[in-house]
């Protein structure tokens, strides 16, 4: 039987970030993925002939530009497309274009609110405040503060350096930030409700909360940390679907030795004496190893992974707590010619970025009520994208792929399980929002591929259908990630660990949880972090 030094359990981006940067240390690293193919929600599939589509995740920018560096990403086939436009379209016929260029963007709003064309700016210049304190955060173990520990003294020691640098006045502010509502929020800057939806959309997405729930301006900020080309706040398209980004890990991780084992579902994970020793798997084979990493969320890892007797009662309590909420779905949907929408201009570059039908905040919350009640929105927030108008790979010419990413969708219909009906009527409410925006769209429709959070868990392994791993709430953010005390990616039972979103700093195509858990597993084994950035040289 052959052993590894770490067995990486689930092929998403995160465990494949990690696995690299472990495979680099010197460590030999096997990844095991229960699917025939890597990527997690991060994968490009084509399920129609000719149409490749980003199943899951379907922009990148949250992808740390450190990771993409030290695992040579853009060598191995990884090319980030960026977009500058897009749209929200009003029901009287307008529309608000959004555009990446500052002062496109500032003229556009003065179209709808010349007193909100000069309250962006303010606006700009306050939430980049925010973006430019958390930051550096995302990339740093969160500490326990109620640990003696040097290293968690020191954390500790640079929070406080950066909380006093704010000043009073600052610090205040932040605060009022992270807990307030994105609705509550904007209303201090803007009045038109075409407005404040648009900027609204990056409080509410993947999550279960509406615009008016207390914690969704931060829910904003994860969201506006997007990074292209070193252009903070940019969103862009990965050349040939958000697969590319865990094709190019993949390739990354293999050039130096690591290997991947599809098709290699893991029942179980092994322990002798309190300590992880390796993992069963669905077929009954055994892999063993000195250490063993889940990327799997925290649910999945320690109530269905581990038996629950080699875990203390009080930690599988908080993680049988831990929110999941599932609250989105997806449609794929491969188009015979591109759609018109009537309200842009031709040949717009509004068609190019992403494209909403919500003009008011009322209407996205009326949205969230329907959630409440257990059913999918009757009106529903669509993020809709035409990669194919940047990207020509992904379709054959002339064709073209959309990606709607949708909310509100709850992880059961009105407290049953869902059925193929349901998610039916699901796509059917989807379409028809797009239809009455776009003239002869069903016409165009050549195939359609439907995700509610039933085939979210089923086929990704998310739990609920929660894109995040566990929501973004402020109880639930640093080292409450994913429980108190276990916030450093390490577990109860030694050797075994955690890299997932459902760690600091959470979700999106980040790798920060990846690359963070890596660095924790090198100095248990004695190595330097360090050692990652290095190893390649080496090898």
């Amino acid at each position: 039987m052959q052993k590894y030094d770490v067995i990486m359990i689930g092929g998403g981006h995160n465990g494949l970030v990690a696995a690299g940067y472990l495979q680099r240390a010197g460590l030999k690293v096997v990844v095991l993925e229960k699917n025939d193919w890597v990527g997690g929600a991060a994968t490009s599939r084509e399920l129609t002939e000719g149409f490749l589509y980003s199943n899951c995740s379907y922009v990148c920018s949250l992808f740390r530009p450190e990771i993409m560096r030290d695992l040579e990403l853009p060598r191995h086939g990884l090319q980030i497309i960026s977009y500058d436009g897009g749209a929200v379209f009003a029901r009287n016929g307008d529309y608000l274009g959004t555009y990446r260029d500052h002062e496109s963007h500032r003229r556009e709003f003065a179209r709808f609110s010349p007193r909100d064309a000069e309250a962006y700016d303010r606006y700009s210049r306050d939430v980049t405040r925010q973006c430019r304190f958390i930051q550096p955060l995302l990339m740093r173990t969160a500490p326990d503060p109620f640990s003696f520990r040097p290293r968690d003294i020191s954390e500790l020691v640079y929070l406080a350096r950066k909380f006093g640098d704010m000043g009073a006045a600052d610090m205040a502010a932040m605060m009022r930030f992270w807990t307030m509502s994105i609705s509550d929020y904007l209303d201090e800057y803007f009045e038109s409700p075409v407005i404040k939806a648009s900027l609204a959309i990056s409080g509410i997405i993947g999550t279960a909360l509406g615009p008016k729930s207390p914690g969704t301006a931060y829910v904003l900020l994860h969201h506006y940390m997007g990074e292209v080309d070193g252009s903070v706040g940019a969103w862009g398209y990965a050349r040939g679907g958000m697969g590319a980004v865990t094709k190019a890990l993949a390739a990354s991780f293999q050039s130096v030795g690591g290997t991947i084992l599809t098709g290699s579902e893991v029942d179980k994970v092994i322990t002798r004496n309190g300590r992880a020793i390796g993992v069963a798997l669905a077929n009954g084979d055994e892999v063993h190893a000195d250490r063993v990493v889940s990327n799997a969320d925290v649910k999945r890892t320690f109530l269905k992974l581990v038996d629950e007797k080699d875990l203390p009662d009080r930690f599988v309590h908080r993680v049988r707590h831990f929110k999941m909420r599932g609250s989105s779905g997806k449609l794929n949907i491969a188009l015979d010619s591109l759609p018109e929408f009537p309200a842009l201009p031709k040949d717009s570059r509004c068609l190019r970025g992403d494209m909403h039908f919500t003009d008011d905040l009322e209407r996205m919350e009326r949205g969230y009520d329907d959630w409440k009640a257990g059913r999918w929105s009757a009106d529903p927030f669509i993020d809709m994208m035409i990669p194919t108008t940047l990207d020509p790979t992904m379709a054959p010419p002339g064709k073209h792929f959309m990606s709607c990413f949708v909310q509100y969708c709850p992880p059961q219909v009105e407290g049953r399980d869902w059925t193929d009906a349901d998610r039916d009527a699901f796509a059917e409410t989807v379409v028809s929002q797009i239809s009455d925006y776009s003239p002869g769209f069903r016409d165009r429709i050549r195939h359609m591929e439907v995700r509610t959070p039933r085939e979210l868990e089923a086929e990704v392994g998310l739990t609920e259908g929660n894109i995040f791993q566990g929501e973004l709430t402020f109880d639930q953010l640093l080292f409450n990630r994913p429980v108190p005390g276990y916030a450093q990616y390490r577990s109860p039972i030694d050797g075994l660990y955690i890299c997932g979103s459902s760690t600091h700093p959470g979700g999106g195509v980040m790798g920060a949880p990846g690359r963070n858990a890596a660095a924790e597993i090198l100095r248990d084994a004695k190595m330097k972090p360090a050692q990652m950035r290095e190893a390649h040289d080496v090898l």
